[in-house]
């Protein structure tokens, strides 16, 4: 078996922590049952391009499961768990091209040796897949059915390649499922930016100022705990609604030029570029922390820094002290990369759980219904998406009311009135 990672002797802590994470991810768990006894996936190959965690294991383990063959990469070059691509290889007998802190090089090479298995099925987290595969690797698309997409900025890049008619086969935006975007997003990205701010600086954020850039469901997450931790958080936005969001649910909202002198840590959370600028940069206060919780490292411009800098060092792990010609410092994490990948372990697994149930099971409806889809973005199907939350619910002992038939009746007709 081809296969490239950091060390195969990670493999038996690697497979604790899997176990671990297991225990979490209780809806997955049923759906690899089922998936064991069904072979939905059977004689299917599955490229996916994925952070190569604990959870993203079980994902992996659960399409095996489901008769697929799976080659995984790494989707980001700072948040593969080394002993989870370990564990993968060793005892699961899965291909895994992933090292943290792997080069650019490395990084597309691992891209191009996961297309090598000539896939039906593409799993994206932020469509580098799905753009090496139209741009550089069009002759597989003539096996390829469908693809599935986990994170917002993938999805716009998609959305984007869609208007263009660049879309060359059906892709599924998990990231669009409500059990996706309302968790993952807001009480994952939440809960982990934190964290990996903390592993990475032991800062306290009480009585800090944050910026939170952006009042996405990503944004939201964070402004929420951060103020639940203490912290006076400033939210900046380009959209007015998530503005008026913003000012509703008790934060400060303001343009980032202003933000930039009274913020002590900065997240951005946007998926798009420059969002902290050459301009930003010098009316931070001294020490300022910046980091991003978006996806690609570019929502900081860190060109325009280095250029602004006339040194940097190293000051602790994922922390990078760069020093402006001006005598001020500012402190960039994980070198702009996720920080909750890389300083942290990313999301909880029980929230991972439910991402993951939907690439699962997205995958299934590929296989059954890629004849009748069109070169198109589609959302996670409202049946496959109410299914997660119900056994998400039932693995949490939560039960909840039904209609009755006279209930049901009444929001089904237009004729009954106060």
């Amino acid at each position: 078996m081809n296969y490239d990672i950091k060390d195969i002797k990670l493999a038996e802590h690697g497979k604790k922590r899997i176990l671990w994470a297991q225990k979490e991810m209780p809806v997955l768990e049923q759906i690899k049952e089922k998936f064991a006894k069904e072979k939905p996936l059977k004689g299917k190959k599955i490229a996916a391009c994925l952070h190569v965690t604990t959870e993203t294991a079980n994902l992996a383990i659960t399409l095996k499961a489901g008769g697929a063959e799976i080659y995984l990469c790494a989707s980001n070059p700072l948040s593969t768990q080394d002993d989870a691509a370990a564990s993968l290889v060793k005892h699961y007998n899965i291909p895994v091209f992933a090292i943290k802190g792997e080069n650019n090089q490395v990084y597309y090479s691992h891209i191009n040796s996961v297309l090598k298995i000539k896939p039906n099925i593409t799993i994206d987290d932020g469509a580098d897949l799905v753009t090496a595969v139209f741009t550089k690797h069009r002759e597989l698309l003539k096996d390829i059915i469908g693809g599935a997409e986990e994170t917002t900025t993938g999805v716009i890049r998609l959305r984007a390649m869609e208007k263009d008619g660049a879309l060359a086969y059906p892709v599924i935006a998990v990231n669009d499922a409500l059990t996706k975007h309302f968790f993952d997003n807001r009480y994952g990205t939440g809960q982990s930016t934190i964290d990996g701010i903390v592993r990475a600086t032991n800062i306290l954020l009480a009585g800090k100022v944050v910026v939170s850039a952006g009042y996405g469901w990503c944004g939201r997450g964070f402004a929420m705990r951060a103020k639940g931790l203490g912290a006076h958080v400033i939210v900046t936005e380009v959209d007015h609604l998530k503005a008026i969001e913003a000012a509703m649910d008790g934060f400060e909202v303001m343009p980032m030029k202003e933000a930039a002198k009274k913020g002590d840590i900065f997240v951005t959370l946007t998926g798009d570029i420059n969002v902290i600028d050459k301009h930003h940069f010098p009316l931070m206060k001294d020490g300022a922390i910046v980091c991003n919780s978006g996806h690609f490292n570019d929502e900081i411009n860190l060109e325009a820094l280095k250029t602004m800098s006339k040194s940097s060092k190293i000051v602790r792990d994922f922390v990078e002290e760069f020093t402006l010609k001006s005598g001020k410092t500012i402190c960039i994490l994980a070198d702009g990369r996720l920080i909750n990948l890389s300083a942290a372990e990313g999301h909880p697994a029980s929230v991972m759980d439910m991402s993951f149930a939907n690439h699962a099971l997205s995958a299934q409806y590929l296989v059954n219904n890629y004849k009748k889809l069109e070169k198109k973005v589609y959302v996670v199907p409202e049946k496959i998406d109410r299914e997660i939350a119900r056994l998400k619910l039932n693995a949490m002992g939560i039960k909840i009311d039904s209609l009755t038939a006279q209930q049901e009746k009444y929001l089904n007709s237009w004729k009954s009135g106060t």
